[in-house]
């Protein structure tokens, strides 16, 4: 698959070896799991578009960037959930979305629905 990055970060790998560890408590394991999720996201958003905006620093006014586009985090059930945390640290604005799905009861074929959470 052209469109998979497996991340070979020595930090990812130190803290999947630690997750994948049968003794790893299941405190230990959630803060692994945001911990990874964070890393990962710091990859994946490394070609998100910015902007240009005006800001007023304490000494001047500048030039800064900031995100083109809103973000929006759709979980995937179970594990998903506990990645939302990891990535909200590095993205507080961040929306969660949820998918839903329903069973049409004429057609009884799988429907989807997108929700917007605000947090």
């Amino acid at each position: 698959m052209s469109t998979v990055h497996a991340s070979k970060h020595p930090l990812v790998a130190h803290k999947l070896s630690r997750l994948r560890n049968k003794n790893t408590e299941p405190k230990k394991f959630r803060e692994l799991v945001r911990e990874i999720a964070g890393l990962l996201a710091y990859e994946a958003t490394a070609d998100l578009q910015t902007i240009p905006v005006q800001v007023e620093t304490p000494l001047t006014k500048m030039t800064a960037q900031e995100l083109k586009e809103k973000i929006g985090l759709v979980p995937i059930l179970r594990a998903g959930l506990g990645m939302v945390e990891g990535i909200w640290e590095l993205m507080p604005s961040a929306e969660v979305w949820h998918i839903g799905l329903y069973r049409d009861e004429h057609t009884l074929q799988a429907r989807g629905i997108l929700q917007q959470t605000p947090c």
